[in-house]
């Protein structure tokens, strides 16, 4: 596929057809439109103080003054959870933090440096991580779980990783547009190599899968998989250099393929007036098809559009829209995404979680959180609510509801992520409440109905972070806060 390098106005004109869809660009929108947009509500304005989800006391910087509207207030409140919460221990966030991981001084060398990254200390941090969401007392044994939990709860099978079956891990490139972006972009926020390095390692030298079944990628317009990530992984040795790596058709080369769109398995979108404006259905890379398994590496900021990006959005990078021979979200970007979209609308996340080959393959959903940037196109930035230091951590879930309401929370929660504000966490009621969601949409990606794809809450306080599970509860969310 040629995958052309289009602009927004091009892929709105031709989702389309012959009318032009309003053109939304980060948070405006286009007086041109021809095609009706979805509805959009007004961004909340602040909760008052002492409210829940206010920033709670030292977390605001001397000077700071946040426009109207800029911090999100949930419409549900704190602790009432909604969903069923999935994994070993129902609805459990495994979150480890280490200052110690991220010392970059903002100026000598890279963030991503050896010097500025403990490598060590991340590995040590994947490996606690691992033991606590599985209730493994060793690695071993934690991976064994987590693949014993899929296999059984998939298809009723209780079976381990059996070498020749294949794993994709998803990871966030966006921002590595180009073969030396890695320098020109100094601080921009990138997946950390340090930290899929030690997952992959993970995976090869304790889950036991050769190299030869592991595909890493992100295949969205542009996206590349640069020099300090391949050459890392591939530099562990031989297995290590058997791995596929997969980015977007034009950056394809040099050690890098390019995907090849699965025709057996689309992704039918659930609303109808989606389906009619844009097109009917999406397309993966059939290496996904192929794959038995998937993790998702997500990376964990704001974002200016949607308000945040996740493990949800993270599958953005998957997609393909055959009648425009591209794979991106770009259309995404007409109104059907933002974040001042109404509670209780459709949302394209959740059909995404819902998917055959997206959402329900997924055995493990994972947060780089070592240097966080202030949104998806910005720079790392240091968290107020963090001591003003990096967020230098990692968060592991079987649940990609309950991951997505923790890392939500937190942005939510720091003053240096104003993006975070609308409505961002609709996708997440309705992925909790899927059999009767909130919108009233009957979601079918993939052809059936599906019972609640996971547990979301909002914490008691940016304080405590404590959900249901941590006072005491038998429903609802657990974040379990880890020291490595």
């Amino acid at each position: 596929m040629n995958d052309k390098n289009i602009s927004r106005r091009d892929v709105m004109a031709a989702s389309a057809g012959a009318a032009l869809l309003p053109l939304a660009v980060t948070c405006t929108a286009s007086a041109q439109a021809q095609a009706p947009q979805p509805p959009q509500a007004a961004p909340q304005g602040p909760p008052p103080p002492g409210a829940p989800g206010a920033p709670g006391p030292g977390m605001i910087p001397p000077g700071f003054r946040p426009l109207q509207g800029e911090f999100f207030y949930p419409s549900d409140g704190s602790n009432k959870p909604m969903g069923v919460g999935r994994g070993i221990h129902p609805g459990r966030v495994s979150w480890v933090h280490n200052p110690e991981v991220a010392t970059w001084d903002g100026k000598t060398g890279e963030w991503w440096d050896d010097a500025n990254t403990n490598g060590p200390l991340v590995e040590r941090m994947v490996s606690k991580t691992l033991q606590n969401l599985s209730g493994g007392k060793n690695d071993k044994e934690a991976w064994d779980a987590l693949f014993r939990y899929f296999n059984k709860t998939r298809n009723g099978a209780d079976a381990g990783y059996k070498p020749g079956e294949k794993i994709t891990i998803k990871f966030n490139s966006n921002y590595d547009h180009k073969k030396d972006n890695w320098l020109a972009a100094t601080k921009k926020g990138m997946c950390s190599p340090h930290v899929i390095n030690a997952l992959v390692r993970q995976l090869v030298n304790v889950a036991g899968v050769p190299g030869k079944d592991i595909t890493i990628y992100d295949v969205a317009n542009g996206r590349y998989i640069g020099d300090p990530i391949y050459n890392r992984i591939r530099a562990n040795g031989d297995a290590f250099r058997d791995i596929t790596f997969m980015c977007n058709t034009r950056m394809a080369g040099e050690g890098r393929i390019a995907p090849t769109p699965d025709a057996t398995d689309p992704l039918h979108f659930s609303d109808p007036e989606i389906a009619k404006t844009l097109h009917p259905i999406l397309r993966v890379p059939s290496l996904v098809v192929e794959a038995k398994y998937r993790i998702n590496l997500a990376n964990w900021r704001a974002h200016e559009v949607a308000g945040v990006t996740l493990t949800t959005k993270n599958n953005f990078g998957s997609i393909y829209w055959e009648h425009l021979d591209y794979w991106g979200p770009r259309p995404f970007h007409a109104g059907w995404i933002q974040k001042t979209r109404p509670m209780g609308s459709y949302s394209v996340f959740t059909d995404i979680m819902a998917h055959n080959q997206l959402g329900r393959k997924n055995m493990l959903y994972m947060i780089d959180g070592l240097y966080t940037a202030e949104h998806s196109e910005m720079d790392v930035v240091r968290f107020v609510s963090f001591g003003d230091q990096w967020t230098s951590s990692i968060l592991m879930s079987q649940d990609p509801v309950a991951m997505d309401s923790v890392c939500l929370d937190f942005l939510r929660s720091e003053p240096r992520q104003p993006q975070v504000r609308g409505n961002p966490d609709n996708y997440l009621h309705e992925a909790a409440l899927i059999e009767k969601p909130p919108s009233g949409t009957v979601y079918m990606p993939s052809g059936e109905r599906l019972s609640s794809l996971g547990v979301h809450e909002h914490w008691n306080n940016p304080s405590e972070k404590k959900y249901s599970r941590n006072l005491g509860k038998n429903e609802g969310i657990e974040l379990v806060a880890l020291k490595a």
